[in-house]
């Protein structure tokens, strides 16, 4: 049986969020009169590339030379290979089977939350019980994985093998490399600034859990109209800035911890919901997997336990 990510309900939960946002922007307005119209123009969009990571020094690291930046991502790609060829025995609910030897956890929060430029309090509140109805963390292998079986560990319905990794120097804004002094080094890579991530098809897409194409859930939504413009010009999903931080055994190749934060900021413009129309919202999205996965929760959240 294929085993799902917890982010595969991420389209859904992100069409409810802002719809939620947008009708209950209606009591706010008419109980609570604290969000107001923006001024023409403004756009909480992200402008442009921005490095957000250390600059990348030529030199010996773990005893291994890196004189690029090419070499950096290169050397992630030939770990990150080897680290999937590696597994382990578990048992999932009582049932014997085998997974990644490394397995990680995941995470989503909303953060920014705002309708006409403004936050609100009743808003916030909201999220939270959206939030933990529609995502659950599941144990994964690493990204841009959504799986812990490498038998079955594909994205966009088989279409891309996520048992070794796609990503390459053109897919990455920044790579740099810190030296443990143990036998181990510090990779961090940020990846470009992608617009509308697909899983396997970007930069984005080729390093982190992307949620791929939203608008088809988006246009799904019966009470949500847009006053002017195409959905494509009005819905824009930007990500930037997000980086993944991997230690690497250099002795072995193995990658023994790693830690992925994906930014993502969505915004919503000219869109007509209820008695609301002309309106704006935005908010952005926290993605995170940390390895090795806690005991604990893989116990507690799939019944994943090792042998």
């Amino acid at each position: 049986m294929k085993r799902k990510s917890g982010l595969s309900k991420i389209n859904s939960f992100l069409a409810v969020v802002l719809v939620v946002c947008l009708v209950a922007t209606a009591v706010v307005i008419y109980k609570y009169p604290v969000i107001t119209e923006t001024t023409e123009g403004e756009d909480s969009a992200s402008t442009g590339e921005e490095i957000v990571i250390d600059e990348f020094v030529a030199g010996t690291y773990g005893g291994k030379e890196f004189a690029t930046v090419e070499d950096v991502v290169n050397y992630y790609v030939e770990c990150y290979d080897y680290t999937k060829t590696l597994t382990a025995n578990y048992t999932e609910n009582g049932d014997p089977k085998t997974f990644y030897k490394l397995l990680g956890d995941e995470n989503l929060t909303v953060q920014n939350l705002l309708v006409e430029g403004k936050s609100n309090s009743m808003l916030d509140g909201l999220v939270p019980g959206i939030v933990g109805g529609l995502f659950s963390g599941n144990v994964i292998g690493l990204p841009p994985s959504g799986n812990r079986d490498p038998q079955t560990d594909t994205r966009n319905d088989g279409k891309f093998n996520c048992t070794t990794s796609a990503l390459t120097v053109d897919d990455v804004a920044m790579a740099n490399v810190v030296d443990n002094g143990d036998g181990t080094i510090t990779v961090t890579i940020q990846p470009k600034e992608v617009i509308l991530s697909m899983p396997g098809e970007d930069a984005q897409g080729r390093f982190f859990n992307t949620l791929g194409d939203i608008s088809g859930v988006v246009e799904s939504i019966s009470v949500l109209s847009f006053s002017e413009g195409t959905i494509d010009e009005n819905f824009v999903v930007s990500y930037a800035g997000g980086k993944g931080v991997v230690t690497i055994d250099t002795k072995t190749g193995e990658i023994t911890t790693a830690d992925y934060e994906m930014d993502v900021h969505i915004d919503v413009k000219h869109a007509n919901v209820a008695v609301l129309k002309n309106k704006s919202a935005s908010l952005d999205i926290v993605y995170t997997n940390h390895f090795p996965a806690s005991a604990e929760f893989m116990k507690e959240s799939r019944g994943v336990v090792a042998k």
